[in-house]
């Protein structure tokens, strides 16, 4: 009996169906797209039709389509939230992605449910509960550390999945509710206004200036990348790439460069196998540093360090590539050892620590014409590039193909030939010919002949990883009818494979209802209906609040909790120094304050505020 082989699976974003089918060309085994409405990312909505193309699509490769349904629900929305979960399920989606419980509570479809990280995942109690309520999979909190996934991996047996790449949210997941006290736009309702990527001055519980301007709530991005294998080790089988909202060169590159990681560890440890088939090949280096990031970070994968903050800008500064030398009127010149080219996009930062961007009009060596005349650095400004013009132009081509091994077979039959095909998933299908047993007036060349023949399989799919002749003789078979009998059989193939294809099950909530971790809710809960209050009082839940977005009037609370901390980040941790109280702090933007305040046993920062007057939201929504 052969040991079981662990799937890892590479989760790619699908902004459309488009760059949909693009991740699975690049390796992606499953993508996550927005159906018409409801989910995380409320401006990367789809038809139903683009997600029925992308799966038929993905279903080729056994690749699979999550649909995100993760936003918290209204009562009058959740009729249409039923309707969209059964018309995905129609056009051939794989799994629901959901945040609100009182969908549970729902006749949904037989579709697997994956609880999204919105659902704010960072314990093992809080895992074990969604397994035990039907979810197969468990989106964890980006904020653990390999030993909390191991604790976690260890109470449940729901698939775990993990983001290894992109922007991150500084608050927990689900926990944040500046956005909508600020400006009426609800992160858990898909329309997060960012205001974290804002540029913040901090003052302490005298009034006195810890830093001034400075983007102290905005992380670098996440990379995984040398944490891959550790990570598979704790319990991940699903690595995630964020950027649902990002272009598609980002989707490309960075799917390739987790792709080509993740393989060298399936082929280095022999438990591990790829989640989908097929094979790619890459008309490009993949190199995901030259893709938008604030720079990089593996936040608390390895536990709490320092140099998590995009302290300077939330935008993309790029990859340094020297100093500028000599200024002329309308040029500057640079020391670089990177070859530079017209359309290349350069920054940097000016006296006043602002960044400054420019398109290249033209490289003449070292001297550069940027296309804003007036936008030129001081000598001696250090240079980073944010567009590298023939990167992006070879990702603007095809940039990669995706193939299917399978094993080819000649054989013979009594009235002709049989033709066997083999995938790397061992579906196999045979066709036959009828033709005469003629022998060929070049036996060796007759068998060579056979074989490339046979292998041209430059349209389809698949490629041949082997062409086995099992014939008496080198027979002679005319071109025209071998390539006819490829043809047949890789037709039957593909029939074949989308006819086999299963989606996976929806897991069976266990009876009688287990109680959930917690038997009081606040608003952190984000109960937003009554169909959720139902379902967490079958579970045991005696007192439940409102979600926030309910607009009830509480005063000041946590409006974000996060795991980042002001005062860790700027030596002033009552662990680092020794005498210093962890005292509340001022968060000031725009005339704007939000107090401080630290959970030093949980290791947490909390973001206190209150809601806004209507009237204040609307206007800030306006002037949006």
């Amino acid at each position: 009996m052969s040991p079981v082989r662990h799937r890892l699976e590479l989760l790619a974003p699908a902004k459309n169906a488009e760059f949909g089918c693009e991740a699975i060309n690049h390796g992606a085994d499953a993508v996550y797209i927005g159906g018409p409405s409801f989910g995380a990312r409320a401006a990367a909505g789809n038809d139903v039709a683009g997600i029925a193309q992308l799966a038929e699509y993905a279903h080729r490769y056994s690749a699979q389509v999550f649909v995100a349904l993760n936003t918290i629900l209204k009562d009058d929305e959740l009729e249409a939230a039923r309707r969209i979960a059964w018309q995905v399920y129609e056009a051939g989606a794989d799994a629901l992605i959901i945040q609100d419980m009182g969908l549970l509570e729902l006749d949904l479809p037989p579709l697997a449910l994956h609880a999204s990280t919105q659902a704010d995942n960072r314990t093992a109690a809080k895992a074990h509960f969604l397994e035990q309520v039907g979810f197969s999979r468990v989106v964890l909190a980006r904020e653990l550390s390999l030993q909390q996934i191991r604790e976690i991996a260890q109470a449940t047996t729901a698939e775990l999945e993990f983001f290894v790449h992109g922007a991150l949210c500084v608050s927990y997941s689900g926990q944040c509710y500046v956005s909508h006290a600020q400006t009426g736009r609800s992160a858990n309702r898909g329309e997060c206004s960012q205001m974290c990527r804002l540029p913040f001055t901090v003052a302490d519980s005298s009034g006195a200036i810890v830093v001034r301007d400075r983007h102290v709530l905005s992380p670098k991005d996440n990379n995984q990348s040398a944490n891959l294998r550790a990570l598979a080790e704790a319990g991940i089988s699903s690595f995630k790439i964020e950027g649902r909202l990002k272009d598609l060169s980002y989707v490309k590159n960075i799917t390739a460069h987790y792709r080509t990681l993740l393989d060298g560890i399936i082929e280095e440890v022999p438990h591990y196998r790829a989640a989908s088939a097929g094979r790619c090949t890459y008309f490009f280096q993949p190199q995901p540093e030259k893709s938008f990031n604030r720079g990089f970070t593996d936040y608390f994968t390895q536990e709490r360090h320092q140099d998590l903050l995009a302290l300077d800008s939330p935008k993309f500064v790029g990859e340094p590539i020297g100093s500028a030398t000599r200024v002329g009127p309308d040029w500057f010149e640079v020391e670089s050892d990177a070859e530079l080219h017209n359309g290349d996009g350069l920054s940097w930062y000016d006296a006043a620590q602002q960044l400054v961007g420019v398109r290249v009009n033209r490289a003449e060596g070292r001297r550069l014409y940027p296309a804003e005349r007036n936008v030129l650095p001081a000598i001696g400004t250090t240079l980073y590039r944010n567009r590298d013009q023939e990167f992006e132009r070879l990702l603007e081509k095809k940039s990669a193909e995706r193939r299917i091994r399978v094993q080819m077979q000649l054989a013979e039959t009594v009235a002709g030939f049989a033709l066997t095909l083999t995938d790397e998933e061992g579906i196999s299908v045979t066709v036959e010919l009828e033709q005469a047993h003629q022998p060929a007036q070049n036996a060796e060349r007759a068998a060579a002949s056979l074989r490339e023949q046979l292998g041209k399989l430059g349209n389809t799919i698949f490629t041949a990883e082997g062409v086995v002749l099992e014939l008496s003789a080198p027979w002679f078979i005319p071109v025209g009818a071998l390539n006819a009998l490829r043809r047949e059989a890789v037709e039957k193939l593909e029939a074949v494979r989308r006819v086999t294809y299963r989606r996976p099950a929806r897991a069976q909530a266990v009876e009688p209802p287990p109680a959930y971790p917690q038997t009081e809710l606040s608003y952190l809960g984000n109960v937003y209906n009554q169909r959720a209050r139902e379902f967490y009082q079958r579970h045991g839940v005696s007192l439940i609040e409102a979600a926030y977005e309910a607009n009830q009037e509480r005063g000041e609370v946590s409006l974000m909790i996060t795991k980042h901390c002001v005062r860790y980040s700027f030596n002033l941790c009552p662990k680092q120094v020794k005498g210093i109280r962890p005292d509340p702090m001022t968060l000031i933007s725009a005339g704007e304050n939000l107090r401080l305040e630290f959970d030093c046993k949980r290791c947490e920062m909390h973001v206190i505020g209150r809601l806004k007057p209507q009237k204040v939201v609307l206007g800030s929504l306006k002037r949006g």
